[in-house]
């Protein structure tokens, strides 16, 4: 099953044989001050520069986030999407906890976005899920409701399985929904990583969705945060994962998916990681080139 998001000019393609898609994570205020008073006050200059400079080191699509206590924002991530396609043509993720926010920023966008996201608990499926509908979206569905996050996969799939057929209500087809098994801090749960990938497969296996998660989480609290995350993502793409949302910027982040992509056969005669190593080895100028589109 393949999940299509598209803007204008560009489409990418989620799925299982594909290779893995990298959606950059870099245009969110949270714990960055000086980016979000920047886009509280108007100035969008490091929103773009963000924008340019993830899609060049490689994401396929970006995520964007305007959550900043106390601001309009509605109207500051409707303008942050819009400043971003006027500088990329990479798809988007419109991503808020706040309806009126994923609204103006849906009505932003040009071309078939990526809502993030909806939880299993009734009131943001009443509210979310028509929007989707609404704008033709594709979604991330978070396996957590009313009750918090579960430590139990069995219970996450539960909550993963109720939000497809509730979006499957609204006429939206299952290949739209992608769902995020949550990847928990393992320095403070330390079946995190176990049961991230126990779950990635059964979502695969048994609700045939594709699945994202926020890639960082996994290491919240520790040293090496990179190594750890790159790991996690080696592994998680063996379980089945199809794309996450992580930082570009990161060298060993992009080798490893490069490279997981390569051992799982999902990167035709190698040919991206050839490319890669050509263009360290000083193709261009040691300038990095941007992928091909998808």
């Amino acid at each position: 099953m393949e999940t299509i998001v598209t803007s204008p000019s560009r489409q990418v393609r989620i799925g299982p044989q594909l290779p893995f898609v990298i959606i950059g994570e870099r245009i969110n205020p949270t714990n960055r001050a000086r980016l979000g008073a920047e886009m509280a006050a108007g100035d969008f200059s490091r929103v773009r520069a963000e924008a340019v400079a993830q899609v060049e080191a490689g994401a396929h699509m970006l995520d964007v986030n305007a959550g900043i206590p106390l601001a309009d924002e509605p109207a500051i991530l409707a303008e942050a999407i819009r400043q971003v396609q006027s500088v990329v043509e990479v798809p988007l993720a419109v991503d808020s906890s706040v309806v009126a926010a994923l609204e103006s920023g849906l009505a932003a966008y040009q071309g078939k976005p990526l809502i993030n996201s909806v939880t299993g608990e009734e009131e943001r499926l009443e509210v979310v899920l028509p929007l989707a509908k609404k704008y033709g979206a594709a979604l991330i569905g978070v396996s957590n409701d009313e009750t918090g996050i579960s430590e139990d996969p069995a219970v996450r799939f539960s909550v993963a399985k109720k939000i497809v057929e509730r979006a499957e209500a609204y006429g939206i087809p299952r290949a739209d929904v992608l769902i995020d098994p949550l990847a928990m801090p393992v320095g403070a749960m330390a079946s995190a990583g176990t049961s991230l990938f126990t779950l990635t497969k059964r979502l695969a296996e048994e609700l045939g969705v594709n699945t994202v998660c926020g890639a960082s989480n996994v290491s919240f609290g520790l040293p090496g945060r990179v190594k750890v995350n790159a790991a996690f993502l080696a592994m998680a793409i063996a379980a089945g994962l199809t794309c996450a949302i992580t930082n570009p910027l990161e060298a060993e982040i992009r080798d490893t998916i490069l490279a997981a992509d390569v051992l799982m056969g999902h990167d035709e005669n190698c040919m991206n990681w050839l490319r890669a190593h050509r263009l360290k080895a000083g193709g261009e100028g040691g300038r990095r080139e941007r992928r091909r589109p998808r």
